[in-house]
Parts: C-alpha cells; structure tokens; sequence
C-alpha cells in the first residue's frame, strides 16, 4: 500500500528519503532532530546542514543521509504553534508539500516522515495528523511513492488524538445493539442483492454528531445498477461507479490507499479483490452505507457489527469521511490491520 504507519525509530526506518524536524537554524534541535544527527553522523550531517543556511518556517533542504538507512535527509522548518491564527496550519502543510516533492525531483521511491510540529513545537496532534493525511492523499494522486509515518516506539499517546475516543464511543454503542437476529442478518446473502440492502438497513445514529446512516435507494440506484452483477464483471461495475461519482480514478485509488499498479489490476478484472480491500474502495468511491453494503455483496462480502474493523470503516461511511488513510491511522491505534 503507498501509505503506512509504524511504532518505530526513524532513524532505523529504510527509506530513500528520511524527513527531518530541523532547526531553522544551523544548530541541533531537541527530539527528532538530535537523533537524526546522532544516527547520521553528527559532525558530517552538520557540516552540510550549514551549506543549507537558516531555513524560515515552510521551508526545506536536502543533505546527504551518510550513516542512515536512507540515499537523502529533508530537513523541515515546523511552525511552533501559538493558536492557529498565525497561519500554523498553512505553514505546516507547506512542510509536508514542499518535502514531499523535493523527494520526487530527487528520484525517491520512499519517504519517512516523524509527526511534523506535534512534539515540541506543540502543534495540536489531531490538527497535524489531519494534515498530513490531506497532503499525502493529494501527492499520491499525482505520484507513485511508498510514505511512511514512523511514530516513536515508546509514545503510547493515540496518534489519531480525540478522534480514537470518539469511535471508541460509537464502537461500544453498535456492540450493545447488536443483537444475535442482526447479526444473522448481516451475513452475506449471494444472489439475493435487491433484498439484502432490505434487510440491512441501519438504525440512525443516536447522536446529533453523528450525520445520517443512509438515504433511502431512489429509481436509477446503485441496488439497480447491480441488478446483473453476477452476469457482468466486477471490472466494469467498478469502472461504471467511479463514473457515476464523476472521480477520477487517481483520486479513488488515493483515497482508497491503493497502489495505481493494483487498481489498474482490478480494472482489467485480473485481481480478485479481498474484503480489505473491497471496504478499501467503498471508502474511495465514496459510497454510502446502503452502496457500500451491496458493493461490498459483490465479492460475497458483509459489513460485521461485531468486527471493530468494521465497525471503524462504517464510523468513517457514516460521517462522508472518505480517507483510508485516516482511517489506518485509527486501526493502527486500536492495534488492528490496515485495510
């Protein structure tokens, strides 16, 4: 998958680009800075770094990675966050853009980046993570790059912030509605798609917050359009939804978290897509609830109230916040696989 995230060192991550939270002088900061300079090399890395000059905020330069697992090192000015009115939010996602296509001009297949800004500069973890995913998703529209987020090993801290106890609450609540009868009538029905989407009809969320589960099915439906699935390819269903949502399929396959190679794949019918990655797509069609469920029918495939995996996707279906990356962020906090 072109994104992931991982517990682990940076400076132990191979990569070929390693991003660097600099100090925006020709000094060595506190945090992720200090130990890049102490695995690379400090006086050779320091050395170079003084060639780069002060970088302002937004800004970024390059260096060798010498003792590194990694061919470059992109050091990063972060904004120090004061309230979000002094224009942190943009600076930070200039970090993110600018270090991202600085390692593309380079030639990098790979890149790791630490949490820009939402250490010591004390920017707000859940603002900066939403950041991140919002840059990531648009580069991998345009570019083929392996990007990883490398968390520190030891931070026990929810990387996704607020947002894992929010879905924490939504989980345990679909967990006590869960009856055995629903659950039955959750499993996969093959052949029977008109009345599945019947019969799994989800009750409206119990919270203000949370935005309606689905709108009824309408003449000219995705129920309708499915009607000859078994007849016709999974190919061309999945061709004829990407233009019924009027996507692009750079922009279905980014926000799906799935490679341009495997989806070009799954276009000419030569895959068979796995549950993952069927509820992959529904993300980055854009579906609704009741159009992920028969999406989902097509491979045989249900929606479990009691998988938390489940449980988390139809979370993100239900809010319209359609981004497989975030959404790996959260099962990466519950110790859960990524779709």
């Amino acid at each position: 998958m072109p994104f992931q995230i991982i517990r682990h060192d940076i400076t132990k991550v191979k990569a070929d680009a390693i991003v660097n939270t600099a100090n925006p002088d020709v000094a060595i900061g506190p945090g992720v800075d200090a130990a890049i300079y102490a695995a690379a090399g400090r006086d050779e890395l320091l050395c170079e770094r003084a060639k780069i000059g002060t970088l302002m905020p937004g800004e970024v330069g390059i260096t060798p990675a010498f003792q590194l697992k990694a061919k470059h090192i992109i050091h990063v000015s972060g904004p120090v966050w004061e309230d979000g009115y002094h224009g942190e939010a943009e600076i930070l996602r200039r970090c993110y853009d600018k270090a991202l296509y600085l390692a593309a001009e380079h030639g990098c297949k790979s890149i790791a980046f630490p949490l820009i800004a939402a250490g010591n500069y004390g920017f707000p973890k859940g603002q900066a993570v939403q950041i991140a995913i919002d840059a990531f998703t648009k580069f991998l529209e345009e570019y083929e790059m392996e990007i990883t987020l490398a968390v520190y090993a030891d931070d026990c801290v929810k990387v996704s912030g607020e947002l894992v106890g929010e879905i924490k609450a939504f989980i345990d609540d679909e967990y006590v509605c869960a009856a055995p009868d629903k659950i039955m009538s959750m499993m996969p029905d093959v052949g029977h798609i008109s009345g599945r989407a019947q019969r799994m009809r989800r009750r409206q969320p119990r919270t203000a917050s949370v935005k309606a589960a689905s709108q009824p099915l309408e003449v000219g439906s995705l129920e309708e359009e499915l009607k000859e699935i078994y007849t016709d390819s999974f190919a061309k269903h999945l061709q004829q939804l990407i233009n019924k949502k009027g996507l692009k399929n750079s922009q279905v396959y980014a926000a799906a978290n799935i490679s341009k190679q495997y989806f070009s794949k799954l276009l000419k019918g030569q895959v068979k897509p796995s549950k993952e990655k069927m509820l992959a797509l529904a993300v980055g069609l854009r579906l609704n609830l009741d159009e992920a469920i028969d999406f989902l029918g097509i491979a045989g495939y249900a929606l479990s109230p009691i998988s938390q995996t489940d449980v988390v996707v139809r979370y993100f279906i239900m809010h319209e916040d359609y981004s497989v990356i975030k959404i790996n962020i959260v099962l990466f906090d519950y110790g859960l696989d990524a779709l």
